[in-house]
Formats: structure tokens, sequence, C-alpha cells
């Protein structure tokens, strides 16, 4: 009798114990500073400062942390294609303080370029919102004696092997790449590991020609030390209204960059809402737009997180399309 007495007694105070244990759980828990007020944001950007990426990237994270009240800090994490900086952020912890500002590059491009790639594009991270496009023109060094895509092509086959071009993006590559496939000229590809590098031996005369994006080259554009000749987007560009796509001579010639924002995988839906929120905001704003013209880009947002998803993956199979058409094969 006196064993179940307390038997009883002590499944009692277990109880109470574990009835007290409830609200200092929730109260802890509602005690947890609220996103995003437990310190900085890290945007990571795959690509060197003074890249296109970078430029866009740097007026979003100023702007984003106005809103959110929060410092966002750019992380520029250059290197082997975008693949360091996506396996970074692949790798972070999903709390909303790491986030990553990237292209078609990390996502389109490069599951159809490396065998080997560490990071998988679609279940290793949460896409927030697409911001816009990078447009992309064709180019070439001023002593290069062509002035239309047909006159470079009709160059490029009567001058087999004299003619090169850069390649610091898969962007450039791709859209490069195509334009020798559909032509059957022979084009050399010289790699590159950042756009102003690039654009700077075209000016040299290192290379003499090079798919560059607007970002990285836009104040170069208007002087004469480049010549340029068409944008690789079909639907031509807003920035260049008076320069033809490459599509008016090569009919279906379709190629651009775009550029958005995820978390790693597994951030909450709260945070990506949030975060998704504040970009509508900041890219509807004029200035902000007329802002990112300045430095040669469109802004072209999704509205919800779901609708970007469904973009990263028919731009995945797209570039594959693409990539294989090329005949370029996986490194």
């Amino acid at each position: 009798m006196k064993r179940s007495l307390f038997v009883r007694t002590a499944a009692a105070a277990v109880a109470l114990m574990a009835g007290g244990a409830l609200p200092l759980a929730q109260a802890q828990s509602s005690s947890q500073a609220p996103y995003p007020s437990a310190g900085p944001i890290t945007m990571v950007v795959p690509f060197a400062a003074g890249s296109g990426t970078d430029a866009v990237a740097r007026v979003v994270a100023q702007k984003l942390g106005e809103r959110l009240k929060q410092s966002v800090i750019v992380d520029n994490r250059a290197g082997a294609n975008a693949q360091i900086a996506a396996g970074i952020v692949a790798k972070a912890k999903p709390d909303g303080y790491t986030l990553f500002m990237t292209t078609n590059t990390s996502h389109s491009a490069n599951p159809w370029l490396y065998k080997n790639l560490k990071y998988d594009p679609i279940k290793d991270f949460t896409p927030i919102a697409r911001v816009g496009e990078l447009p992309f023109a064709l180019v070439v060094n001023p002593e290069v004696p062509v002035k239309t895509v047909q006159e470079l092509i009709d160059y490029a086959k009567a001058h087999p092997d004299k003619l090169s071009y850069g390649t610091p993006n898969s962007t450039s590559e791709v859209a490069s790449e195509t334009l020798k496939f559909i032509t059957k000229t022979q084009i050399l590809g010289v790699p590159y590991k950042s756009s102003p590098q690039a654009l700077t031996d075209l000016m040299g005369g290192q290379i003499k020609m090079y798919v560059a994006d607007l970002g990285s080259s836009w104040s170069m554009l208007k002087t004469d030390r480049v010549r340029t000749l068409a944008v690789t987007a079909a639907k031509g560009s807003e920035l260049l209204p008076n320069v033809p796509p490459i599509a008016k001579t090569i009919p279906g010639f379709d190629i651009t960059s775009w550029n958005g924002i995820f978390a790693p995988a597994g951030v909450s839906k709260d945070i990506v809402n949030r975060i998704n929120t504040e970009l509508q905001v900041i890219l509807a704003d004029r200035a902000v737009r007329e802002q990112l013209a300045g430095v040669g880009f469109e802004v072209w947002p999704t509205k919800t997180p779901e609708e970007f998803t469904t973009y990263v993956k028919d731009q995945l199979a797209y570039w594959g399309k693409l990539i294989k058409q090329a005949g370029i094969e996986k490194e």
C-alpha cells in the first residue's frame, strides 16, 4: 500500500514538473530574437568585385538591409565558375543569415558543364526571388574589321583560328560556343577568372571577341575602345535599343543571364516570404530600377518563391539543351 502511494505521488510530481516545463519552453521560444535581429546577413556572390552580379548585389544588399533594419554584407567568393560560392551556401546553416545572389551559371549551366559538381542546384537551395536579367552583348576589338554579326561570321570563316574570345562565365562560353556551332566557324576560346579581366584583354587586343555582360562592360560600351555588334537575347535589350539581337542574323539564337536570390535548403517559409516581400518593394522602386539600369541590369522579378522555383527548373532544362547542342563536353 505504501509503495502504491509512493508511485502515485511520484507520478503526480513528474506530471507537475512536465506541466511546468511547457510554459517555460514556450516562454523561451517566444523570447528568441525575431528574424533578422540576431546579427548581420551575408549575401554571397560567386563572382569577383567589379562583375555585373557584384554590382547588382551591392545595390540590392544595401536596400534590403534598410528594409530589414539589419546589415547585409556582400561576400565575394569567386572561383571555379561559381562552384566555390555555391558549395559554401549549400552547406550554410538554413537560418536566413546566408543568402546567395547568383545567376544561371551556378544553377542552369554548371550541372551540364561539370561531371563532379559538389552541389545540387535544386535540392540544396531554397529559391526566394528572381531579381532580373543581366543582358549580354557581342563585342569585338575595334581592330577587327567588322560592324555586323554577318561580317564577323564571314571574317571568321575567311580567317580560321585567327579570332579568339574570352570565357569568364558560363553565359559567355555557351553563347560563344553556340555561335561557333551554328556558323561552323573556328574561333579559339580563352578562359578567364573574371569579366573585368576579359574586357581589359579585349581592349588590349589579347582577345578579339567577347560576349560581355553589360554589368561589367557598361561604361566601356559607350566608348570607342570596343565595338558592339549585337545583344544575345532574342527580344533585344531596353538598355541598348539601337543594337540588334544576334537572332536577327541567326534565327532562334536566344541566350541571356538571369539573376536571383537563394537561401540554403531548409530555410523556414516565414523567412523566405519575408525576404521575398521586401525584395518586391525594393525592385518596384523607380529609383532602384534606374540605379540598376545604370550598371547595365534590367529588373525583372518573379512575384513569389514558387514562381521562381518553377523558373529555375525550366532554365536548368533549357541550358542543358543549349550546351548539348553546342557540343560542349563536361569537364
